[in-house]
């Protein structure tokens, strides 16, 4: 496997984890998404700039 393919995999591990809608989470709030979002648009740019 590739770094791509397993960071691809965490990535949709983790937007799944995100999503509140289990009953302990939905006090959370936009926390949880947007800690991944901000995750997500770091990759994205390293990927553009050819890091990974």
């Amino acid at each position: 496997m590739t770094l791509t393919t397993i960071l691809i995999i965490i990535l949709i591990l983790a937007l799944i984890g995100a999503i509140p809608s289990w009953p302990h989470s939905r006090a959370w709030g936009y926390g949880p998404s947007g800690i991944l979002g901000v995750i997500v648009v770091i990759l994205l740019i390293l990927v553009l700039m050819g890091r990974i």
